[in-house]
């Protein structure tokens, strides 16, 4: 953890490269600040933002295209709208990194994604500024119409704006709130920010669709005008609004050729238009603002603006790490061979090789091919992979008609957004036994990303419906074994989940070999205490147990502790439990996600069903939402740690 002297000598450093630098930018602590510039300054305003979250980003990494490309979008917008008064949502929080310093937070931004930092999305108990959690995507249409109607019914004079953007728009969840939008009396504003990206360029209809669209400023300006005109001659009321809408845009369709989605849902389209142009921004945004009824902005900017490194590779520069600004060199990308390696590489590299086996094997991911490491069969076998956009639902769905017909799916979706297909786990898969397998990247502790994206609750959740197999390898062998053992005829709906980064096994590319479903294995036999972990989370777990045994002799005590590697948290395995149970006295389970409804809650319910009381301790994510910092850090503070472990584990009563 850094110190608090180094966070305040950083900051103090900030401050005197500020003197000579950033002129406009640090005279800025608030939007109120902003508003005082004259609108020829904002385009200078705008380049000294983007410089300021390039140098900060390249020595505290975080989310750099994004927020990159949305330079001119967050000035025009805090210039125009009365914030935090007026509301602005945003949607996908990797956009939201000037936001984040226009409004108060420039000279904490350097503490971004640390411990006690600011945290790494918008997030409403950090600033009044941010109106609604943001960490995942396409949520911010349907936070926005709500706000839209409480201001209604409060007869309150509020603007509320929705900015949707990052491949967001591909979520089901974004025309769920477009449709309740069209058909519910608001005045809110849609930004349809169009980088063609997500973090792998964006895939579907919908991306062809926005390249496409076109629309005419004389036309916009005249429709304007005349609509002006009908109102003030009592035509235009509320009842008469959407026929005369749908008929001119009906007319509209006719002499463009083109039909507009969102115009034949009755909702004003405005655009396309240049996102980088922040005073045609501000023209715009002051047009469009007092307009009655709901309207859609669609701009179109470049992930990664004004960073040539950045523009030319967004999926790289997403979240790049550290980097040279002057050379666009990236620092901490370690290829040293004799460290283990990322379980989401072994993933990518054994996903090829089974699927070179079998070709029933297909590939799916929502957006995230690069993050997940399907890209690697992705190259080989195109025709075979799906990237179906930001629709985990779908996602799964499509898994299941595919698996029904005789395909054997690999989907894999990070742990913390497989929360938003529960339903479609249920429903479309476990219910039919659909032969499917379900990997969970980036289970358990995630780090810097914080609360949205710890993979915590995906073990609990699960464990209750019928027809899974619930499995998390110990290490990098472990998860080969298993994903060969998932492809295996009949094997049902079955769930793989590892956490994000690096392993602990260097030489991983064991052979393929079967693990019996449902069935566990000793790793260290012991006497008077039995530890069961699940997961790599066990690594942790040995480290613990010897430095236990270690202290307890130190103190002339003599302690021998067993180590079991349950492997699946369904079917558990029943015959490890009775002999755990009839062994010992003193019982540990160790996971990685939260401890109530886990692994220790079942283990907890083996030994009461069946007439065992050891006395047990679990060891998991405690009944709270865990902050951002490194995963080190967060283990130490949920006494996850392998120190933490070994003090529960001496504090038994043997």
């Amino acid at each position: 953890m850094a110190s608090v002297c180094t966070i305040f000598a950083k900051l103090e450093q900030r401050r005197m490269r500020e003197k000579s630098n950033f002129n406009l930018l640090r005279s800025i602590d608030s939007p109120d600040d902003l508003r005082k510039l004259s609108i020829e300054q904002l385009p200078c305003l705008c380049e000294e933002l983007r410089h300021d979250i390039i140098e900060e980003l390249s020595v505290n990494p975080g989310h750099l295209a994004s927020s990159l490309g949305a330079v001119e979008l967050t000035v025009a917008l805090h210039y125009v709208y009365d914030t935090p008064y007026d509301r602005i949502v945003w949607d996908v929080g990797h956009q939201a990194y000037g936001h984040k310093i226009l409004t108060g937070r420039r000279d904490s931004f350097c503490t971004n994604r640390k411990l006690h930092g600011i945290k790494p999305f918008p997030f409403p108990g950090e600033s009044e500024y941010d109106t609604f959690c943001c960490g995942h995507a396409s949520n911010s249409i349907s936070a926005a119409l709500g706000m839209a109607v409480a201001a209604r019914i409060h007869g309150e004079n509020r603007k509320v704006v929705a900015v949707i953007g990052d491949g967001a728009m591909s979520g089901g969840l974004a025309f769920e709130g477009i449709n309740n939008t069209a058909g519910t009396p608001n005045d809110m504003l849609i930004i349809l920010n169009d980088n063609n990206m997500s973090i792998d360029r964006s895939v579907g209809g919908m991306r062809q669709y926005l390249l496409n669209l076109t629309t005419n400023g004389t036309y916009n300006t005249m429709r304007y005008k005349i609509a002006q005109k009908l109102s003030q001659w009592g035509i235009l009321n509320e009842n008469r609004r959407k026929g005369i809408i749908r008929f001119n845009n009906s007319i509209k369709s006719v002499l463009t050729r083109q039909q507009n989605m969102f115009e034949g849902m009755d909702i004003r389209y405005f655009g396309p238009m240049d996102g980088h142009n922040v005073i045609e921004l501000v023209r715009i945004l002051r047009t469009i603002k007092e307009m009655r009824g709901p309207k859609l902005l669609h701009i179109h900017t470049t992930k990664g603006y004004g960073y040539k490194p950045a523009e030319k590779n967004a999926t790289v520069w997403h979240a790049p790490g550290k980097f040279d600004p002057e050379s666009g060199k990236i620092l901490d990308t370690p290829k040293d061979a004799a460290l283990p390696p990322k379980f989401q590489t072994v993933f990518g590299e054994t996903l090829l090789e089974l699927a070179r086996q079998n070709p029933a094997i297909v590939g799916v991911t929502p957006a995230m091919p690069t993050g997940c490491s399907m890209n690697i069969m992705m190259k080989e076998m195109p025709q075979r992979t799906f990237d179906v956009g930001i629709a985990e639902g779908h996602a799964v769905t499509f898994s299941g008609g595919m698996a029904k017909d005789g395909l054997l799916p690999f989907c894999n979706i990070y742990s913390s957004f497989m929360q938003r297909a529960y339903d479609n786990i249920i429903h479309d898969a476990a219910i039919m036994k659909l032969n499917l397998v379900l990997c969970l990247d980036r289970a358990g502790l995630v780090g810097e990303d914080g609360a949205t994206h710890h993979g915590a609750f995906d073990l609990a959740f699960l464990r209750p419906i019928p027809n899974l197999t619930i499995a998390s390898p110990y290490d990098e062998c472990e998860l080969r074994r298993m994903m060969y053992t998932a492809q295996l005829p009949d094997k049902g709906t079955f769930v793989i989940r590892y956490p994000r980064g690096r392993g602990s096994v260097v030489d991983w590319r064991c052979p393929f070999e079967e693990i019996p479903v449902g069935k566990g294995r000793l790793l260290k036999d012991g006497r008077n205490i039995a530890v069961l972990s699940l997961g790599p989370i066990g690594t942790e777990a040995a480290k613990a147990i010897e430095i236990a045994e270690t202290q307890a002799d130190a103190q002339g005590r003599s302690i021998s502790i067993a180590h079991y590697d349950m492997r699946f948290l369904k079917p558990i395995d029943t015959d490890l439990l009775r002999e755990v149970g009839e062994r010992f006295a003193c019982v540990m389970t160790v996971e990685d996600g939260v401890v109530s409804g886990g692994l220790g809650s079942a283990v907890l319910e083996f030994m009461a069903d069946n007439g065992y009381s050891p006395e047990l301790k679990r060891v998991g994510l405690p009944d709270m939402f865990i902050e951002h910092g490194t995963v080190a850090q967060l283990r130490e503070i949920a006494g996850m740690d392998a120190v933490s472990i070994a003090e529960k584990l001496l504090k038994f009563n043997i």
